[in-house]
């Protein structure tokens, strides 16, 4: 399975986007799946994920502001931002935890399916 995260960009702080990762196949119907990012010289963080269950997790500097969902009928998984601040830019991943149907989980070492990432720059 490929994954392709689309719908990086730049944007004004207070500002909106939404991120869409498409996948090859029908991954994502029954596997939990995440969104990570990542900026110069830091690990890579959890920030949403959501499990086959509907239970959802968010990185708390995100809660309230970023909304996981997906479309299982177009294998898409969404991340709505909203509010965004200047230190959300990052690249941004998308993953699946295919070996496992476990817990939801925003730990990156779980999940072995990549995307390549798309951009996200907040300005003040």
């Amino acid at each position: 399975v490929k994954l392709a995260e689309s719908g990086g960009g730049s944007v004004q702080a207070g500002g909106s986007l939404r991120l869409s990762c498409l996948a090859s196949d029908d991954q994502y119907s029954n596997r939990c799946v995440g969104w990570f990012r990542q900026t110069p010289g830091m690990e890579r963080e959890g920030v949403a994920s959501l499990n086959t269950d509907g239970s959802t997790l968010y990185e708390d500097s995100v809660r309230g502001r970023f909304t996981i969902s997906k479309d299982n009928e177009k294998n898409i998984v969404f991340l709505q931002m909203d509010s965004l601040k200047p230190e959300d830019s990052a690249m941004y991943y998308c993953a699946v935890r295919s070996w496992w149907e476990g817990e939801t989980s925003l730990d990156r070492f779980q999940y072995d399916i990549w995307g390549q990432g798309t951009q996200v720059t907040v300005s003040s």
